[in-house]
């Protein structure tokens, strides 16, 4: 971590108001007010940043244990597999019903990706086939669309049109 002088005095561990974006890392642009001044991050913004730091801080040390130990790495990685086996489940069962099952399944993929090599390339294929099934399907509604739009254009424009008779 940076420790100068700018940081100690008005990073989120000060005691006193906060400006976002006067940190050591520079000004953030999207930290501005209307009036293109600085706003103060209130308490409650502080202390929520000053926590996610620490959450993330020991998720990552803990994992770092967790590796260390043969016994609980062998016990969290258990736990991901039957958390993310049960997601995956889950989502291929609900995939028949109206909902979002495949969306369910490849969450559980991706939890199972966490932790497994295998699950995280079938996650990224996965994925990718979707994106694609996705883009498709916004081609043909868009398509769809279009050609609607058109035959009721031409719809209308015939109804419009004096109707001619053979004498």
């Amino acid at each position: 971590m940076i420790d100068d002088a700018r940081t100690r005095e008005s990073g989120p561990d000060a005691t006193g108001p906060d400006v976002t974006g006067s940190t050591a890392a520079g000004p953030d642009a999207s930290a501005t007010g209307s009036t293109g001044s600085p706003r103060t991050r209130s308490t409650a913004q502080r202390a929520g940043a000053a926590l996610g730091r620490a959450v993330g801080s020991a998720f990552v040390g803990g994992r770092a244990a967790i590796r260390r130990n043969p016994k609980a790495d062998r016990v969290y990685r258990t736990g991901v597999g039957v958390v993310g086996g049960a997601t995956v489940a889950l989502g291929v069962v609900l995939i028949p019903l109206p909902g979002p099952g495949a969306l369910i399944a490849l969450g559980g993929l991706g939890i199972l990706g966490s932790e497994f090599e295998g699950a995280k390339k079938v996650n990224v294929r996965a994925t990718r086939v979707v994106g694609k099934a996705t883009a498709t399907a916004k081609k043909v509604a868009a398509r769809r669309r279009t050609a609607r739009e058109a035959r009721a254009e031409r719809e209308a424009g015939a109804t419009d049109a004096p109707a001619t008779t053979a004498d």
